[in-house]
């Protein structure tokens, strides 16, 4: 007993500590979308309270005289597309090179991840010769077929390592019991390993939601394009930033996001294959 009171007595601060750490930039996001532009902009006042009475300003400017809204369905329709794709091919890519490959299927996926890697600033120029050929430019199907190109890469890649932690026991039974291959990785595999394809679906969500270089070269009209590029062409005009509106986009599209990630933190930390060939 002595020793779980003392062991809670030093979690609780450290927890707590991280906790005020990682909402810190929540907070500051609400604190300067509520803030006065004098608020602001004054040294003097504390940046960390509101030294004026709050407003609402910040958040009429960013509903009322921007397309945030649309930019918003923009970005959840261009993202369920790529996550739809990308899982499509990501995952019996990646249960192939772990099961079926042998020896090369690891080679591959090394070299998957380092087409990962190649910056997006060398490949929007023959990306966008072949977006122009299929007569997709300033249309979100430009980006629905351009993302894929660097989410399936890690994706595979990622899924790999899931599908190599599943014991072949598993498999193996299933095969006895009667099932195919397919059958038994839609439902023996699939489902043990539903923690990895939520983590690359999620992840790939959030690529989308902060991909600024092939959407910038691709949209042009401000109807058609995402969030990630609308907020801050019509939000930062010349040398001058609103950032209450700034901050208020940020959080408005920025919590659902976080609140995704916290309500499946536990499937993506738990190990799902543990005892389960017993």
């Amino acid at each position: 007993m002595r020793a779980r009171v003392a062991g809670g007595a030093w979690r609780l601060p450290v927890v707590l500590l991280f906790g005020i750490f990682l909402s810190f930039p929540f907070y500051w996001m609400l604190i300067t979308s509520f803030k006065r532009t004098g608020d602001l902009y004054d040294l003097q006042n504390n940046p960390f309270l509101f030294n004026e009475r709050p407003t609402l300003d910040h958040w009429r400017l960013l509903f009322r005289e921007t397309l945030y809204l649309r930019w918003l369905g923009n970005t959840a329709f261009v993202g369920v597309l790529v996550v739809a794709i990308t899982l499509a091919l990501a995952v019996p890519a990646a249960y192939s090179l772990a099961r079926l490959a042998g020896r090369w299927g690891e080679r591959a996926g090394i070299a998957m991840f380092l087409m990962y890697l190649v910056p997006p600033s060398l490949l929007f120029i023959p990306l966008s010769r072949v977006v122009a050929a299929l007569g997709l430019q300033d249309t979100l199907w430009s980006l629905v077929l351009v993302y894929p190109t660097f989410t399936v890469p890690f994706s595979t890649w990622l899924l790999m390592g899931f599908f190599k932690s599943i014991p072949r026991d598993l498999e193996d039974a299933a095969l006895v019991d009667g099932f195919t291959r397919v059958a038994a990785f839609w439902r023996v595999v699939v489902p043990i390993a539903f923690s990895g394809i939520l983590t690359v679906a999620i992840f790939s969500f959030t690529l989308v939601l902060q991909e600024f270089v092939y959407a910038l070269t691709f949209i042009s009209s401000a109807s058609q394009q995402t969030v990630g590029v609308g907020v801050p062409i019509f939000l930062v005009r010349g040398d001058v930033y609103y950032w209450g509106s700034l901050m208020a986009a940020c959080l408005f599209a920025s919590v659902p996001v976080a609140i995704l990630y916290n309500v499946f933190l536990d499937r993506f930390i738990a190990g799902l294959t543990a005892g389960a060939v017993k």
